[in-house]
């Protein structure tokens, strides 16, 4: 059992949003007592299929345990409950913990979302930070850290990877209809992980998927909606002009990612860009992570020029200096490195910013007014 960074209100009600797996169960289950709270699992058939054709029966339900605490989990399933929801909020009623692995019915459905009600918080897989002495850089990288995983042993996390992409497409995909033809879908879901952390040309993805851009962008929509990757926008001080050049997509997790490009067999040998690749992925998930959990407010972008000079990550803290970051798996940073003196030039363009380079040195120093972090 992990403790969880989450802080959810004990006086307010709340949605806990993330992908499934990411322990928001559990985290309720240590968070509220099952003899003073109502618990309503939707993924229970039964249950969601009663609710779903009469949502007002979660009144009854109420008024017969008269609960401090309601807990519904993936609301989602039945979100006409929401109405309810609302309605016993302005009493002096319960509070509501509702949790939810997709956002898309609620958001295309235009659902009740309680009208400010209630809080809003994320769940993602664990950090460093939660793993504590149990964290692995090498396990992070190549199988990433979903809760289930560190308690497997490498077959089985390999097993659980692939059982948890097949579950995301037949629950998350078909069940709820999300998209009408799964062939060209799940071609993307590979494409999509093979072009993760990379500029995004939606045009040769829907000439590799067959299909046009319109629908790749509505396919990178469902990825977002329902929890597993997020857009890193390009940094400009312009939001118009910001919108309007490409960004970066990004699947939650390392090791699902490593599941939809079929490589969970395939060992990640330090050196190689492949490396390179899933050591950037992990630093920019770790930091939005930690960014959801204690600066909502900060905002995360990246640039790169027309000469491919690169800044991987910029985090725009309002009141502070920005950050910009470079991300790099090598054992050792040197003056000499090109892409690190590309780096350095470019930061001096941003004006007044503090700048790091995270990577794998053991020796943390200074170069220029760079810092150089283990």
């Amino acid at each position: 059992m992990f403790k969880r960074l989450v802080t959810l209100s004990k006086t307010h009600s709340f949605f806990l949003f993330g992908a499934r797996s990411t322990g928001k169960s559990t985290l309720l289950d240590q968070e509220f007592n099952h003899q003073s709270a109502l618990w309503i699992d939707l993924l229970d058939p039964e249950t969601e299929e009663r609710l779903s054709s009469n949502p007002a029966q979660l009144k009854q339900l109420v008024a017969t345990s008269k609960p401090g605490w309601v807990v519904i989990d993936e609301i989602q399933k039945v979100p006409e409950l929401l109405n309810v929801v609302h309605s016993l909020s302005r009493s002096d009623g319960p509070r509501f913990a509702l949790t939810g692995s997709s956002a898309r019915k609620l958001k295309r459905g235009g659902a009740n979302l309680l009208a400010g009600r209630a809080f809003n918080y994320v769940c993602h897989p664990l950090t460093h930070l939660e793993l504590g002495e149990r964290f692995s850089i090498d396990e992070a990288l190549r199988y990433g850290s979903l809760p289930p995983i560190p308690g497997l042993d490498d077959g089985n996390k390999r097993d659980f990877l692939r059982a948890y992409v097949d579950t995301y497409f037949r629950e998350e995909i078909v069940a709820e209809q999300i998209v009408r033809k799964m062939k060209p879908f799940r071609n993307f879901l590979q494409v999509a992980a093979q072009m993760n952390g990379k500029i995004l040309n939606r045009n040769k993805i829907a000439r590799d998927v067959g299909v046009d851009h319109v629908t790749v962008q509505n396919y990178f929509e469902v990825l977002e909606d329902t929890l597993v990757g997020f857009h890193l926008e390009p940094f400009h001080q312009s939001i118009r002009k910001r919108q309007r050049a490409a960004s970066k997509f990004y699947y939650f997790d390392t090791g699902v990612t490593r599941a939809l490009t079929r490589r969970l067999e395939v060992a990640l040998e330090p050196g190689t860009s492949a490396y390179g690749d899933a050591f950037e992925h992990w630093v920019i998930l770790e930091i939005k992570r930690l960014c959801d959990y204690f600066q909502p407010d900060w905002r995360l972008s990246y640039v790169r020029t027309k000469d491919d000079a690169e800044i991987d990550l910029i985090i725009e803290r309002p009141g502070m200096k920005t950050v910009a970051i470079k991300i790099k798996s090598s054992r050792r940073i040197t003056d000499f490195d090109s892409k690190t003196r590309a780096f350095t030039k470019l930061v001096a363009d941003l004006g007044p910013c503090e700048s790091f380079v995270l990577s794998q040195d053991p020796w943390e120093h200074k170069q220029g007014d760079t810092w150089i972090v283990p």
